[in-house]
């Protein structure tokens, strides 16, 4: 949580800094295809239920993300914004231990601009497809063991086994400056269970999902 509050703080002082700057001959992106690049930390957690049906009582865990999108014009101030995303996601288990997931995350949010001041208010909303690339669980003791993808749960591993796809919806909510900075907070809701499946007449009550939020910095084209 310190590491958050710290990044938080210098993403603000980053922001403020540069929104001083501001000068009337700034262009702004308005109304037009841009490229985006950005950057922040998150925080995630992995919500459902264990085998015996009962909730999981797992904590939040800091994480980082960086990506890349395009805004494409629909006209009115909205956009079109497909991109793709590296995230951090993951967990803190209840017995200590740590769960780092490595995801590609593909976005395509619908997303409105309205002229606010000198910059744009931004808020937007739409699904995304992850595909697990890597990942691990540190136990307490510091001992590493890397986690499985699968879509069928293997009887022939201690490992931590879990679904490479992921799917859910994207909330975001932010402010664009005439300098094309911009600072974005994000909400990601896994819709998808990502436990893998048991084998044919097995019975497993375990659900998955990822759920998280994060704060951003960027910059467009």
């Amino acid at each position: 949580m310190k590491r958050v509050v710290l990044t938080a703080s210098l993403l603000s002082a980053i922001v403020l800094g540069a929104s001083a700057q501001q000068s009337p001959s700034m262009v702004r992106t308005a109304g037009k295809t841009s490229f985006g690049v950005h950057a922040g930390v998150n925080m995630f957690n992995i919500n459902g239920k264990n085998a015996a049906g009962n909730e999981l009582n797992n904590k939040l865990k800091t994480g980082f993300e960086a990506g890349v999108n395009t805004d494409i014009p629909l006209g009115g101030g909205s956009y079109l914004q497909p991109g793709v995303d590296f995230r951090r996601k993951g967990a803190e288990a209840a017995d200590g231990s740590k769960i780092h997931l490595n995801y590609i995350d593909v976005p395509v949010n619908f997303v409105y601009k309205p002229i606010l001041g000198t910059g744009n208010f931004v808020l937007g909303f739409g699904p995304y497809v992850g595909f697990g690339i890597s990942g691990h669980v540190k136990s307490p003791n510091g001992v590493k063991q890397d986690v499985q993808f699968g879509n069928d749960q293997s009887t022939t591993t201690s490992a931590v086994q879990l679904k490479r796809m992921d799917a859910g919806a994207n909330f975001q909510a932010g402010y664009e400056f005439a300098n094309r900075i911009g600072v974005t907070l994000k909400t990601q809701l896994g819709l998808i269970d990502i436990d893998p499946n048991v084998a044919s007449g097995g019975n497993n009550d375990t659900r998955f999902r990822n759920t998280g939020f994060g704060l951003s910095l960027g910059y467009r084209f």
